[in-house]
């Protein structure tokens, strides 16, 4: 058997994959450490002496926590999907994603949304296949499927995905100039500017959690830039920043708590969706050491 020694040092090597893993299945960071804690305890548990492929026995362990946590979550699931906005993974705007393990291969916010409307055994066949470039014949057993069932979750998901998220620019200067541009905007309670640099058909997702009046879907330019202005009262400072890989803006009141952190997705130099993270209580749980330091 394995040293306790040899398994702390063994898992250690994989954890910021499984934690990447788990992020994007569950869209929740402190539940992404929750599922490889759990991973953790099943690996303590197991003989491993004869695994081959350590790390893909670990993708496959936390996987299935995942799914257990997805299957749960979609039995007693309160809070609306509409207005539900994952967490945000916050970093300086100059950071290299790739350099961060959650950050590559990067799930923006507006795709972990769609993500969040799937059913959970799709949700994992398209994440382990399309994002980690898992086989079939492996993600099968995980979802208790043939790899020809398995195909078609990762399909199904795959179609609903690409009819749901934005084509988005990934030109980090181009949104860093876009976001300029709408942050000008709404310094200057600049109405028009405003709409000017709004796509038309705009979604702005917000998530207030229990803060009453926070959690709100408005679509439209028009309508999004009067809610802007109106934050325009509030003496409000932006940073600029990166949030899952896309330039993002991380909001402080006078006072210099966080008041939101705000991720823009942008297609063919426009604002195509804004998804606000406003919720006191999940806020304080953000880490935002990235943006601190």
């Amino acid at each position: 058997m394995p040293t306790p020694d040899w398994l702390a040092e063994q898992f250690e090597q994989h954890r910021a994959h499984l934690r990447a893993v788990a992020y994007r299945m569950l869209g929740s960071a402190s539940a992404a450490e929750d599922a490889v804690q759990e991973s953790w305890i099943r690996f303590g548990r197991t003989d491993v002496s004869a695994v081959e492929n350590l790390r893909a026995w670990l993708t496959t362990v936390v996987s299935r926590v995942c799914l257990d946590m997805l299957r749960t979550r979609a039995s007693r699931r309160e809070d609306s999907l509409e207005t539900h906005v994952p967490d945000p993974v916050v970093t300086r705007a100059d950071a290299d994603p790739e350099s961060d393990a959650m950050l590559a291969d990067s799930v923006g916010l507006a795709l972990l949304v769609v993500l969040e409307a799937l059913e959970p055994a799709e949700r994992l066949a398209f994440v382990l296949h399309d994002v980690f470039g898992m086989a079939f014949d492996e993600i099968a057993p995980i979802v208790d499927r043939s790899p020809a069932a398995a195909r078609q979750l990762a399909s199904r998901a795959r179609r609903r995905v690409q009819s749901r998220a934005p084509d988005a620019d990934h030109d980090v200067r181009q949104q860093r100039r876009v976001v300029d541009a709408f942050l000008a905007a709404v310094r200057n309670a600049d109405f028009e500017a405003l709409v000017a640099v709004l796509d038309p058909d705009i979604v702005l997702r917000a998530d207030g959690g229990a803060a009453k009046g926070m959690s709100r879907l408005m679509r439209g330019a028009e309508a999004v830039a009067s809610q802007a202005t109106s934050f325009s009262r509030l003496g409000l400072s932006s940073e600029i920043v990166l949030v899952n890989g896309n330039i993002g803006v991380v909001s402080r009141l006078p006072d210099g708590r966080v008041f939101s952190v705000v991720g823009f997705t942008i297609a063919s130099g426009k604002v195509v969706e804004m998804d606000i993270l406003a919720d006191p209580e999940r806020l304080s749980r953000i880490d935002l050491s990235a943006i601190e330091s």
